[in-house]
C-alpha cells in the first residue's frame, strides 16, 4: 500500500467508528431505558438506517470470500441464490413477521417463543441460538477477514507479527470488533452500517469494474482452458470485449456451466430441488428469526418504517451478485495459477506429512488435485490400497487423473464400510481432503491483482471490506451479548437494573470474540468444504426446528405450548442423525433441511389436531408502537418480488 492509500484506509476506518460511537454518546445506560437504548438503539431507528444496517450486517467477508470462492468453483451463480431468494424473503418478513415481533415490544426472537410457548422454549434458543452465533458465523467472519489480510499481506509483517499467518489476522480483526462494540451498542453499530453499508456496495462495483477491465485485455490463449465449454478457443476470445469474453468462458450446458441459477438434481450444494423449498429454509431463518439481522428491524421506531428499511434492503440485496458472484467466477478465469499455488500452501502440511512416511490414514483429495499433483495422487491411491488390502489388484499408473480420483472414491466408500461397527480407536483414520484449488482466496487474490496502488483507490476498496468485517462483527457480538443479558441472566436474575443488563453484555462481548477467535483459524481446513458451506450447514442443526415453531406460534393461534419444546428438540435429532447415518450422509444440507422442517410441520399438525388449545395465546402488546403501514410500502415489495422472479428467468 501506497502513503496515500494507507491515509485513506486509516481516515476512512477512523471516520465510521467516530461517526458510530459519537451518535450512540447519549446513550442512557444507566435509566430505565438504558437497556433499550443500548441494546435496540432506543427503538428510534429509520428506514434507511434498518436498511443500510441490514445490508452490512449481512455482507462480509464471508460474502466476499465464501460466496466468491463457490462462484470460483463449480457453482457459479447458482450461489446467488442465497441473495436473490433473500430479496424475497426479506418482503415476507415484512409483512408477516414484522408486524407481531414489534407490536409485542420484545428484545430478542428467543423471548417472544416465551409469551407463545414456554419459558423452556424460549431458554433452549437462546443457548442454540447463542452458540450456533458465536462458533459459526462470528467465528467464521472473523476467519474469512483474515484471509484477506493473510492473501492480500502475505509476504509482510506490522511490529512484528506476521500478517501472512491466519492466527495473527484473526486476532487483529477480533479485537477490533470487540472494542467498538464494547463501547457503542446497537446504535453505533447502526450509524457505522450507513457509511460502511454504502461503501461496501461502491467498494463492490469498484471491483467488478477493475475485474472487467482486466479480462479485456487478458490474453486469450491463458484464458481459453478456463473455458466450461472446451470448444472456445484462443481465437474466438481474442475479438471479444469483456462482457462476450465472460459469457464465452462460462456460458455451457450443465453441469459444468457457471452461468445457471438451476443446478441438477444430483448437485451436491444446490440441486434445482433445494430452491423448491430447502433454500427458503435458512432464508427465513436468517432474515425473520436470526437476532443478529432482526435486531436491526425491531429497533425500528414504527412498522412503517421497518418495513420500509427491510425492502430497501430487499432491493439491494438484489445488487450483490453482480459485486460479489460474478467476480468470484472472473477469479478463476483470470487467476487460477494463483489459486492453485495457495492451494499448494493449504496443502502442504498433509504432503509433507505423506512424503515422510506417515501412511497410516486413508488420504481424501479432490478431482482438481489428481489433475494437478499426479504423481502424489497415484502415490497416495497406492497407499491408500495397501492400507485396505487391495493393493496387489491396482496399477495406479495406468490410469488418467479422473480415474484415479473415481478409484480413490471407491476407497474412500471401502473405509467407511469397513469402519461401520468398529469402536472409535479402530477406526481407519482419514486425512483432510486435498484440494486442487483454494477457492476461498478467490476474492483477496482479485484485490492484490486488480486494486492499482498509490492512488487512495486500494486504500478505500481495503477500508470498506475491513469496515464490513468490523462490523458485521459487532452486530453479531451485540447480539449474542443481547440474547445472554436478556434471555438469560435477566431470567436468572429478575430484579437486574438496567445499567448491570449493559454491563453484563459487554463482558460476554469479550468472552465471546475470545471463544471465536480461538476457532476461527481452524475453519480453513478443506474438510468443512468452504467458508460458506461451513456456515450453512451447521446453521442446519437448529434453522429448521426455529422456522418450524414460529411458523406455528405465528399462524396457528391453537397449537399447544409444548410444540415450542418439541420442535426445537426434535430438530438437531433428525438433523444430526440425517448428516452421520451412512445412508443418508450423502444427502445435501438444504435437502436435509427440508426433510427436518416437513417431519416437523408433520409433527406439529398431529399434535395440533388432537390436542389444540381451547382458547389463542394472548401477546403482550407495545402500547407507543405506531403499527400503521403504506399503500406505497406495499407497492416496492411488490416491485422487488417481480425483478427477482426476471432475474431468474434471465440466468435459468
Amino acid at each position: 500500500m501506497g502513503v496515500i492509500d494507507i491515509i485513506v484506509f486509516v481516515a476512512f476506518v477512523a471516520a465510521v467508528i467516530g461517526v458510530g460511537l459519537w451518535k450512540s454518546k447519549g446513550e442512557k445506560t444507566h435509566s430505565e431505558h438504558g437497556a433499550a437504548d443500548y441494546f435496540l438503539a432506543g427503538r428510534g431507528l429509520t428506514w434507511w438506517l434498518v436498511g443500510f444496517s441490514l445490508i452490512a450486517a449481512n455482507i462480509s467477508t464471508e460474502q466476499f470470500v465464501g460466496m466468491s470462492g463457490k462462484a470460483a468453483d463449480w457453482l457459479g451463480m447458482a450461489i446467488a441464490s442465497y441473495e436473490w431468494m433473500a430479496a424475497i424473503t426479506l418482503v415476507v418478513v415484512a409483512f408477516v413477521f414484522l408486524p407481531t415481533f414489534l407490536k409485542s415490544g420484545i428484545y430478542t426472537i428467543p423471548e417472544f417463543l416465551e409469551y407463545r410457548y414456554n419459558s423452556f422454549a424460549r431458554t433452549f434458543m437462546a443457548i442454540s441460538t447463542m452458540i450456533i452465533l458465536v462458533g459459526v458465523p462470528t467465528a467464521s467472519v472473523i476467519f474469512s477477514g483474515a484471509k484477506v489480510i493473510t492473501v492480500f499481506f502475505q509476504g509482510q509483517s506490522f511490529l512484528g507479527l506476521d500478517l501472512g499467518n491466519i492466527t495473527v489476522g484473526c486476532w487483529i480483526i477480533g479485537i477490533m470488533a470487540a472494542l467498538y462494540v464494547f463501547a457503542g451498542g446497537l446504535k453505533a453499530c447502526a450509524w457505522a452500517d450507513l457509511i460502511q453499508g454504502a461503501a461496501l456496495i461502491l467498494g463492490g462495483v469498484i471491483i467488478t469494474v477493475l475485474v472487467l477491465k482486466a479480462l479485456g485485455v487478458a490474453d486469450p490463449a491463458a484464458l481459453a482452458p478456463t473455458a466450461a465449454d472446451p470448444s472456445v478457443t484462443a481465437d474466438a476470445l481474442k475479438d471479444q470485449g469483456a462482457i462476450e469474453r465472460f459469457v464465452s468462458l462460462n456460458k455451457a450446458a450443465l453441469p459444468e456451466g457457471k452461468l445457471h441459477m438451476f443446478r441438477p438434481a444430483n448437485d451436491p450444494e444446490i440441486p434445482w430441488t433445494a430452491l423448491m423449498l430447502g433454500l427458503w429454509i435458512p432464508n427465513f431463518f436468517y432474515w425473520g428469526l436470526n437476532q443478529y439481522i432482526t435486531q436491526r428491524t425491531l429497533g425500528s421506531k414504527s412498522l412503517n418504517e421497518g418495513q420500509k428499511g427491510v425492502i430497501f434492503a430487499a432491493a439491494l440485496k438484489l445488487i450483490i451478485p453482480f459485486v460479489v458472484v460474478i467476480p468470484g467466477i472472473l477469479a478463476f478465469n483470470l487467476y487460477r495459477g494463483d489459486l492453485a499455488d495457495q492451494a499448494v500452501k493449504k496443502n502442504a502440511p498433509i504432503v509433507e506429512a505423506f512424503d515422510k512416511g506417515e501412511a497410516s490414514k486413508v488420504y481424501v483429495f479432490t478431482d482438481t488435485f489428481a489433475e494437478s499433483n499426479f504423481d502424489t495422487a497415484a502415490k497416495m491411491v497406492a497407499s491408500n490400497a495397501q492400507l485396505l488390502g487391495v493393493g496387489d489388484e491396482l496399477n495406479v499408473q495406468e490410469l488418467s487423473a479422473e480415474a484415479l480420483w473415481d478409484k480413490n472414491a471407491d476407497l474412500i466408500k471401502k473405509a467407511e464400510e469397513t469402519n461401520k461397527g468398529k469402536k472409535k480407536g479402530e477406526k481407519i483414520a482419514f486425512s483432510d481432503k486435498l484440494v486442487g484449488y483454494d477457492y476461498d482466496a478467490a476474492f483477496p487474490t482479485l484485490l492484490r491483482n486488480v486494486l492499482p496502488e498509490g492512488n487512495g483507490l486500494m486504500g478505500f476498496v481495503l477500508a470498506a471490506i475491513f469496515g464490513a468485517v468490523v462490523s458485521s462483527l459487532a452486530s453479531m457480538l451485540n447480539s449474542a451479548s443481547t440474547i445472554f443479558a436478556m434471555d438469560i441472566y435477566n431470567k436468572v436474575k429478575k430484579d437486574a437494573k438496567p445499567f448491570e443488563l449493559v454491563t453484563v453484555g459487554r463482558i460476554c462481548t469479550l468472552a465471546f470474540v475470545l471463544i471465536a477467535i480461538l476457532i476461527a483459524p481452524n475453519l480453513g481446513s478443506p474438510k468443512f468444504g468452504g467458508i460458506f458451506t461451513f456456515i450453512q450447514e451447521f446453521q442446519g442443526f437448529i434453522s429448521p426446528g426455529v422456522l418450524s415453531v414460529f411458523i406455528f406460534g405465528l399462524l396457528v393461534h391453537r397449537a399447544p405450548r409444548y410444540c415450542g419444546t418439541i420442535g426445537l428438540l426434535l430438530n438437531p435429532v433428525l438433523y444430526g442423525a440425517l448428516k452421520w447415518i451412512p445412508a443418508t450422509s450423502g444427502i445435501p444440507f438444504l435437502n436435509r433441511m427440508a426433510i427436518c422442517l416437513g417431519v416437523i410441520l408433520a409433527v406439529l399438525t398431529v399434535i395440533t389436531v388432537l390436542k389444540p388449545l381451547p382458547q389463542p395465546v394472548n401477546l403482550p402488546v407495545n402500547e407507543k408502537m405506531d403499527m400503521t403501514t403504506t399503500k406505497v410500502t406495499k407497492m416496492w415489495g411488490w416491485v422487488v418480488v417481480v425483478v427477482t422472479l426476471v432475474l431468474y428467468v434471465i440466468f435459468r
